[in-house]
């Protein structure tokens, strides 16, 4: 498993806490101190901006956890990877999203830039 696969999975963790204060424990380990989060629909910079922005999408999916919905695609600071949104058993994620990440010297998250490939429309 290689370094960057091991961090996606801790910032997969992240999403998945939903304590704030350990939430804020664990993106300053895994997220530098000035990292962006970027995806079409926020753009933000900083660890408490970060825990606000995953705090608010906890808070809108409550009762489901994001997973990875494949192998992480790295190389050299640079991974990509596919998660998926769900309910606990459910038999098809809620959300769909692709992921590009760049870690910086320390191995820490720089950049996160988000799509969203399937998302809930409002009936």
């Amino acid at each position: 498993m290689s370094d960057l696969t091991s961090t996606i999975e801790r910032y997969l963790d992240i999403w998945n806490e939903p304590d704030a204060t350990r939430r804020a424990e664990k993106i300053r380990d895994v997220w530098a101190t000035n990292a962006t989060y970027t995806d079409p629909l926020v753009s933000v910079s900083g660890h408490e901006a970060i825990n606000a922005l995953i705090g608010a999408a906890r808070e809108q999916f409550t009762g489901m956890t994001f997973a990875l919905a494949g192998p992480v695609d790295a190389h050299h600071s640079i991974a990509r990877f596919t998660w998926n949104l769900a309910p606990a058993g459910a038999a098809e994620p809620v959300v769909v999203g692709f992921d590009v990440v760049r870690a910086d010297d320390d191995g820490r998250l720089s950049a996160v830039y988000g799509f969203l490939d399937r998302v809930p429309t409002d009936s």
